[in-house]
């Protein structure tokens, strides 16, 4: 995020009076946002921004029902349950944006937004303790402050979707950047929204309980909202269940969710997983998760009889089998599991890690593996895979193994993004062999039986079951081709000669021999 320390409220303006622009609504939120940093660092600034983004959005959604109430004329505008009964947060008089817009170039801005945030809280019991009340700050410049409150007031958002959605599309590309500037601090809360989407379009969330024990700002909840909203289906049908150890992002996948409309259960506050479950008796029908890489010092030593270890104690030193394991623990007896584990986990002996994933395998319980392309994530350059776990696969004793390594497609010097074409193309693979009608292909895809995942020592890297992909022929005899080939290469190693020359006598001109 780039830090602008002058700017002024006519810039602000032109902006949100140009939101028809083809440069992103999204983009143009934070750009403008990016104002008010000043020397925040991101992790607080994330708060200020995200926090706005919900006031705005709860805000003007009491606005439509209050006006309607008004227009019906009965008198019931300022009943709360008029609200609550439609999934609206009630705002009372003083926190109303009007209010806040009213007041957004007096020197008690921040308070005023700070206590608008707690009397919001007050009238609400799901959002208590929840919103950021940190505008008051000192290091929040006011003036910016204000001119950040006059965007989001100016902005005419009926030209971008419905507002719910187009609030909820800012909240998350605001999250993707925050993860882009937190870099590995950044992974804790955003998962990229390709390898979420990956992950649903596979496991198909159409009804059921959805979980996730490190929730991060619950992006895995969001895709699979919109995936059920998507298949014409009905978001009640889900119900969400989830849990993070950290209490800000905890708090922000609270606002990400109730953006969406989407009640969930993230327990009561935020809690380690492994420690403190939040949801013991929890039997989900699908769980989608991106836990942290490779964790250390997760607790292992307080844990060791713990009834979750079906499959065998998980080191100390990393959690990837702990955090799968606790997951297949928390399966409904045809649950899936879809999750993102560091590639050392496909392979790894250490600690008991590979009697682990062999028990698991002889379980019968490895449906699929899919090896991603690099650089898909912000915070880190570890290759990762996701594995799909089933109690009740269909094809018994068969493992589904993806090779898509080179599949997706560079956004930015360093970061890599699936295509929506690499997505369905994944999720019609493992839609073809959940049928029973893939054919094998070499470099791609191979439906192996446990017996020779046996005989590769249970390791489960895809690249040694799919093998390499075919070369077509070039109708060039081989002869000629080599005959050519080398050629080409004499004529190579003459010219580098040439060049080799041509740098010595350069060097010797200035008087350094080689």
């Amino acid at each position: 995020m780039s830090s602008k320390n002058t700017t002024n409220r006519k810039e602000i303006v032109i902006m949100a009076d140009n939101n028809t622009a083809e440069i992103g609504f999204e983009k143009q939120i934070w750009d403008a946002a990016c104002v008010l940093r000043g020397n925040l660092d991101a992790s607080e600034y994330k708060s200020v921004v995200l926090g706005l983004i919900f006031l705005k959005y709860i805000s003007d959604r009491f606005d439509e029902k209050y006006k309607a109430l008004v227009e019906e004329g009965d008198g019931f505008e300022e009943d709360i349950d008029e609200y609550t009964s439609e999934g609206i947060f009630f705002v009372p008089a003083g926190a109303r944006w009007s209010e806040i817009a009213a007041k957004a170039h007096t020197p008690e801005i921040g308070t005023v937004i700070d206590d608008a945030m707690r009397a919001i809280e007050k009238e609400n019991k799901r959002l208590k303790n929840i919103l950021p009340k940190n505008f008051a700050r000192p290091e929040l410049d006011k003036r910016r402050l204000g001119d950040v409150v006059d965007l989001f007031t100016n902005i005419q958002m009926i030209e971008h979707g419905s507002e719910k959605d187009i609030l909820g599309r800012t909240y998350e590309y605001c999250l993707s950047m925050f993860a882009e500037q937190e870099g590995k601090r950044g992974g804790e809360f955003f998962t990229p929204s390709c390898v979420v989407r990956t992950l649903v379009e596979i496991l198909k969330p159409f009804k059921g309980r959805v979980y996730d024990p490190c929730c991060g700002s619950g992006g895995m909840f969001v895709q699979s909202a919109r995936f059920v909203e998507n298949h014409s289906g009905n978001i009640s049908n889900i119900s969400i269940y989830g849990q993070d150890s950290n209490p800000t992002t905890w708090k922000m996948a609270q606002m990400n969710l109730a953006i969406r409309g989407i009640e969930p259960d993230l327990g009561d506050f935020s809690a380690d997983t492994f420690m403190d479950d939040r949801h013991p008796t929890l039997r989900a029908d699908y769980i989608m998760a991106n836990p942290p890489f490779n964790l250390s010092d997760w607790g292992a030593d307080k844990l060791k009889d713990d009834v979750r270890w079906q499959y065998g104690m998980p080191p100390a030193g990393n959690a990837n089998f702990a955090w799968l394991q606790h997951m297949i623990y928390h399966l409904a007896p045809a649950g899936r599991i879809g999750m993102v584990l560091a590639n050392g986990s496909l392979s790894s002996q250490t600690g008991g890690e590979g009697d682990i994933r062999k028990n698991i395998v002889d379980a019968d319980l490895v449906e699929c593996i899919i090896a991603m392309p690099a650089q898909l994530f912000y915070t880190t350059q570890i290759p990762v895979s996701l594995w799909f776990i089933n109690k009740q696969k269909k094809q018994t004793g068969k493992t589904l193994f993806i090779d898509a390594r080179k599949m997706g497609t560079m956004v930015s010097r360093k970061l890599r993004q699936l295509t929506d074409e690499d997505i369905k193309k994944l999720s019609d693979t493992y839609t073809a062999f959940v049928e029973g009608n893939l054919e094998n292909e070499k470099g791609y895809c191979a439906a192996v039986d446990t017996s020779e995942i046996e005989k590769q020592d249970y390791i489960l890297t895809p690249g040694r079951y799919v093998g390499i992909e075919e070369q077509e022929d070039d109708g060039e005899p081989f002869e000629e081709k080599m005959d050519r080939l080398t050629s080409e290469l004499s004529e190579m190693f003459e010219r580098s000669h040439e060049l080799e020359n041509e740098i010595r006598n350069k060097l010797g001109a200035i008087g350094y021999e080689i």
